[in-house]
């Protein structure tokens, strides 16, 4: 083989490598930061890129993927999401607890991200991890697991400033676990379970209560219907008992006017009369603890007490007796023994309405008479 064929077949090996080397295909969303013996000359986007051979070269970025760190001749411009193995923080009220967190990035200069800070990844690590344990240590063991949106806000606040002349944006930040200690695990236990009778307490006391509320409130409104419905039942017993009354009346009075007019249209005689009288009797003697004179006694009574005014005259007469006192109005029980006096003759005119013939009594003897 000669000089001039050797020559030839390096040469075509150093344009084949030329060639290869300096023809760069660069995905979509991915970028190229190209320099120029050594300085930075322009970015590669994506497409078909021609470099100069053994003058133009790619700057590769460190990154890091899962737990590695890998370097890469490309840069992405999608949204990174880098996450850590949590911590050890120490909050205001000095209790140890292991926070792991998550963030999202964009590299949005991708000239920045490689000249103004030598490893990107670790930066971001670094930055996160320090920001998170000055967050969590100005807050309380409370105020960290209930205030994780504020804690993600302030962190990305601090992010976001920090790499912002990274040609980093931090988009967001969240907290993926916090484990506090397991002796506060165990309180915060007995803490939930107290709480939680105590509600249970509170509420069943509230459902008592609004349950004697109601029933209170029922027996009430129950003891006014009742009320209302006796008041009725009363109304309508009194509007029964007084027409009943009012009927009973009409019908004493209809029956009364009959029987006069019938007694005066019949011309009763006084064998009707007595008749009418001994039934009258014997319905009045219906009963207990009654006693009755009948009509026929009236003439024998009358006579003894003509007989008694008749002895009563007779009897000599006794010094004047001192000054009576004043006539009283006769009582119930001289008004019987008048009515007891009455003669035949006036009962049988108060029975038939006939006016009777004054009866007279015998005139004591005088000494003119002798």
């Amino acid at each position: 083989m000669s000089f001039l064929t050797v020559l030839f077949i390096i040469a075509v090996i150093v344009v084949g490598f030329a060639v290869v080397t300096g023809i760069r295909i660069v995905p979509q969303a991915k970028v190229m930061v190209v320099e120029r013996l050594g300085k930075f000359h322009s970015i590669a986007t994506s497409g078909l890129n021609i470099l100069i051979p053994f003058l133009d070269s790619p700057r590769p970025i460190e990154m890091r993927t899962g737990n590695r760190y890998m370097r890469s001749a490309m840069v992405d411009l999608r949204e990174q999401v880098m996450g850590f193995e949590t911590v050890q923080v120490i909050t205001h009220d000095n209790v140890n607890m292991e926070v792991g967190s998550v963030i999202y990035y964009q590299i949005v200069d991708p000239a920045k991200a490689l000249y103004q800070v030598e490893n990107l990844a670790l930066a971001i690590e670094q930055l996160t991890m320090t920001n998170l344990r000055n967050i969590m240590g100005g807050l309380t063991l409370d105020q960290t697991l209930t205030s994780r949106e504020t804690v993600n806000g302030k962190l990305r606040m601090v992010l976001d400033d920090a790499t912002e002349k990274w040609g980093v944006k931090v988009t967001r930040v969240e907290l993926r676990e916090i484990e506090p200690p397991q002796a506060i695990k165990a309180a915060m236990a007995k803490q939930m379970t107290a709480e939680r009778e105590r509600r249970a307490e509170v509420t069943k006391a509230e459902g008592d209560k609004a349950a004697a509320i109601l029933q209170a409130e029922g027996e009430k409104i129950s003891r006014i219907l009742r009320a209302e419905a006796e008041r009725d039942a009363e109304i309508a017993r009194a509007e029964g008992r007084k027409r009943a009354t009012m009927l009973e009346a009409e019908g004493k009075a209809e029956a009364t006017r009959l029987t006069f007019d019938a007694i005066n249209n019949g011309g009763a005689t006084h064998e009707v009369l007595a008749l009418r009288y001994m039934d009258t009797l014997q319905e009045m003697s219906k009963g207990d603890n009654k006693m009755f004179i009948p009509y026929e006694a009236t003439a024998t009574l009358g006579a003894v007490a003509a007989l008694k005014e008749v002895f009563k005259d007779e009897t000599p007469k006794r010094p004047a007796a001192p000054p009576q006192a004043p006539r009283q109005s006769p009582t119930a029980s001289s008004l019987s023994a008048q009515g007891l006096t009455r003669s035949p003759a006036a009962e049988h005119a108060t029975l038939t309405g006939v006016p009777a013939v004054p009866v007279r009594r015998p005139r004591p003897p005088s000494e003119q008479d002798e």
